[in-house]
């Protein structure tokens, strides 16, 4: 049990950054980003390459540098060739696949084998022991988060938040929503590529379809989150990205320690754990309503 909650909290912490590019994304501009898949994959390439390079703190920032392109270019189709939000980000998407395999060398799998990581020189120098890595990103991420509610309490945040609420009281504003949203979006999946990143280097490895499924998870990980923790500020908001994640990656090892479904269906469980995170709202909103409807049915009864 003991491992399983340590192995939770470490793939919770890293891929919680996914989750909180989405609360950018969907929850705040309001836009249906679906560059998510291709820009984890990106991040986690990028991350692996520049590290088999011999620069595992460069490939960081360079992962991040590389995806916040590829939601420039979901917000330039967006914002200024009038593709729907949807569109532009599978067109994105699409076009990253290509661009994934060119940043691998054409490969679809790079691997790092006697090369240094940042986890490897965190447990070397700083912090041993099984909790390294869980600590190293937990701080990455919670940094990420505080940066990003300090970002969203500027005045460019509120701008940010304001377009995501209502695009023509910005326009009137004399604020211009087409730069507000690219840099949201930028913002957006330079937060997927900090996970991409931290799971290339922690797993040692980057696949072309890694990133496969990711805006779902990380969906999933947002609404059970707020479901827990409720809607609110934006710090709340931060904090049910982080809590979603770790309570979605505890469901998932305890189901696969469980050993009651086999290895090969875990893509079905997976499937079903994520839509019952999305549906729970409108399920605690339903089981509400028939609480108080037998408590009015009780109550004339008496």
């Amino acid at each position: 049990m003991f491992y399983i909650v340590q192995t939770a909290l470490e793939l919770g912490f890293l891929y919680a950054p996914v989750a909180l590019a989405l609360f950018l994304s969907y929850r705040i501009l309001d836009i249906a980003d679906l560059t998510t898949d291709g820009a984890f994959t990106l991040g986690a390439a990028v991350s692996v390459v520049v590290c088999g390079a011999g620069h595992p703190v460069l490939a960081i920032p360079a992962a991040m540098i590389a995806c916040a392109a590829a939601g420039f270019v979901t917000a330039f189709l967006q914002t200024r060739l009038g593709v729907p939000a949807i569109l532009a980000g599978i067109v994105t998407n699409t076009g990253l696949y290509t661009v994934n395999l060119m940043v691998m060398g054409w490969k679809s799998n790079v691997s790092l084998l006697r090369q240094a990581t940042i986890f490897q020189f965190f447990r070397d120098y700083i912090l041993g022991g099984g909790w390294g890595e869980v600590f190293l990103a937990a701080v990455l991420t919670v940094g990420a988060a505080l940066l990003l509610v300090a970002f969203l309490g500027t005045r460019l945040g509120l701008s940010i938040r304001a377009t995501g609420d209502n695009r023509d009281m910005v326009r009137a504003s004399s604020i211009n929503p087409t730069f507000t949203i690219t840099v949201g979006l930028c913002v957006a999946n330079a937060l997927t590529g900090l996970s991409g990143a931290l799971v290339g280097q922690s797993q040692r490895s980057a696949n072309v379809n890694i990133g496969t499924g990711m805006v779902v998870i990380g969906l999933a990980c947002l609404i059970i989150g707020e479901t827990v923790l409720g809607k609110g500020s934006v710090l709340r908001g931060a904090l049910s990205v982080f809590a979603g994640s770790v309570i979605y990656r505890l469901i998932y090892a305890l189901a696969l320690s469980s050993k009651v479904f086999p290895m090969e269906a875990m893509k079905l469980v997976t499937a079903v754990v994520v839509g019952l995170a999305i549906a729970a709202p409108s399920i605690k909103d339903w089981l509400a309503f028939q609480r108080r409807k037998s408590s009015a049915r009780a109550g004339k009864g008496a």
